[in-house]
């Protein structure tokens, strides 16, 4: 499974493809699979987000290395600081 995360152009947050565009929320994530990198190059051409890339998600939907699980849930010294503190990426 393939995300797709970069950075909002007019606010710089961290945002998700959600097959429609861009959210900050992590879990409106989609599977971009085999069109990655087109999704990816029409975005960052038209200036909707930049500094985009492609990362390996697991069965759950969430970033499976820890820099992008920490750019999807904010600061992880102080949750309510983050943008989306409402985020949680622990397991129940």
């Amino acid at each position: 499974m393939k995300l797709l995360t970069g950075n909002d152009l007019g606010s710089g947050d961290v945002v998700w493809w959600t097959g429609k565009g861009w959210s900050r929320n992590v879990h409106e994530a989609v599977d971009a699979g085999d069109a990655a990198e087109a999704i990816l190059k029409e975005e960052e051409a038209a200036r909707r987000v930049n500094a985009s890339y492609a990362v390996d998600a697991g069965a759950d939907g969430l970033p499976l290395h820890i820099k992008d699980r920490v750019r999807a849930a904010g600061p992880s010294v102080r949750k309510d600081l983050g943008v989306n503190p409402e985020i949680r990426l622990e397991k129940a």
